[in-house]
């Protein structure tokens, strides 16, 4: 069981030619993170440490799980009456987090000036019931990524606009011999799914709920998941794809078997390089595609915070990390893999430089990007929604029925 010590550590000094103890106390932080998407662990880990030689007194123990594992850490850690001061939380959770207790309430510790240099849209992210449980840190979305060079061997001038055109340049490029199966998505059993499903339920301009209750089984929630099922069954999906995670659609990518893709933010950088990527230097990126005469881009809201655990004993100095992770310094510095929640930081050459295409088809994603459903009861919904979306992959259920058995299984 992790627990949060505080120890006093007793030293020497020399004063006047006399040895004099000297007492200082250090704090141990702590601090849940994912091993996945947005910032990697190494940064993670040097963020860290600039953290603590700035602050010598606060030593901080990083856990870093995979996404799937984060949420459920999280609660069982409160109920053991230990666990962790600082926690990686989804923008699905601050309903359940603040219903149950499970962050600090920060609201009195969020400054006019945090609240003016933060764009408007990533304090979604923290906040439930008009209060903040944290601070946003990873402002996010799914884009759309190509290959530049498959596009031009297939003839295809400009990247889609709309997921109709999607599917017919993949067939144009599976048609012409270039790849089988020409697109990679995210739709094993897990969140990730439901992010891809969110992504074109906005497109589509469906509706989880009306006044409260499932709606995701009308309208362009079901058109959304009738679209992911024709482009499995069209072939032009790759089959792999109800198994694969964001991890398995960026490597798949990267090793030039998809020609597109429906990523986060990161794997604009790590696919250009060249020491992993085998097509470096021929990303392309644009925002998700929209829907003829409804919508003309698609976003998920993927974003995260960070915050304080109620059963914190150190809730100070567990707050003055998280501002010091999400601060714009902190943040500019390492923009390549998560972009900064600061608005000004996209005038900044040294955010902007080298992913000014990315940071072209940010301004329009974030600007889209729609929210999951906020309800405590969140977990419940998505883990039927999750079993709905891979029954009609499976050909199992019809779309009509997956979904409105998930309806009825969400708890709402």
């Amino acid at each position: 069981m992790l627990r949060t010590i505080t120890k006093t550590l007793v030293g020497a000094v020399f004063a006047g030619g006399l040895l004099v103890p000297h007492a200082f106390a250090e704090t141990t932080l702590n601090a849940l993170f994912m091993a996945q998407a947005a910032y990697s662990e190494a940064d993670v880990r040097a963020m860290t440490d600039a953290f603590t030689k700035a602050n010598p007194d606060v030593k901080v123990n990083l856990e870093f799980v995979p996404y799937e594992g984060l949420h459920d850490k999280t609660v069982l850690a409160q109920g053991s009456g230990g666990g962790y001061d600082v926690v990686l939380f989804d923008v699905i959770w601050p309903a359940e987090y603040a219903t149950n207790k499970v962050l600090v309430d920060v609201t009195p510790k969020i400054t006019d000036d945090m609240k003016k240099g933060v764009l408007p849209g990533a304090w979604t992210t923290v906040q439930y019931d008009g209060k903040y449980y944290g601070m946003p840190w990873i402002l996010d979305t799914k884009y759309l990524f190509y290959n530049k060079d498959i596009l031009e061997k297939a003839g295809i001038k400009t990247p889609p606009k709309t997921w109709e055109e999607l599917g017919a340049q993949a067939k144009i490029i599976q048609d012409k011999g270039l790849l089988k199966t020409p697109i990679a998505w995210s739709w094993s059993q897990a969140e990730a799914a439901i992010c891809d499903y969110t992504t074109l339920v906005s497109a589509y301009g469906g509706d989880f709920l009306k006044d409260g209750k499932p709606d995701f089984q009308n309208g362009g929630g079901l058109s959304a998941l009738k679209y992911m099922v024709d482009s499995y069954k069209s072939g032009l999906t790759n089959p792999n794809s109800k198994e694969f995670l964001e991890e398995d659609v960026r490597k798949v990518f990267e090793n030039g078997d998809a020609a597109f893709a429906l990523n986060w933010t990161y794997m604009y950088n790590m696919a250009n390089d060249p020491k992993d990527s085998k097509v470096a230097g021929k990303v392309g990126v644009v925002p998700a595609p929209g829907v003829t005469g409804i919508s003309e881009v698609s976003a998920v809201n993927g974003s995260m915070g960070l915050g304080v655990t109620a059963v914190s004993k150190h809730p100070d100095e567990a707050w003055k990390y998280i501002t010091f992770m999400t601060s714009q310094a902190t943040q500019n510095q390492y923009a390549k893999l998560s972009l900064p929640i600061w608005a000004s930081s996209y005038d900044d050459p040294a955010v902007t430089k080298g992913q000014e295409e990315l940071i072209a088809a940010a301004k329009l994603g974030l600007a889209a990007m729609y929210p999951r459903p906020t309800t405590p009861k969140y977990q419940e919904l998505s883990t039927a929604l999750q079993q709905a979306i891979q029954e009609s992959l499976l050909g199992q259920s019809p779309p009509e029925d997956a979904l409105k058995t998930a309806a009825q299984n969400s708890g709402l």
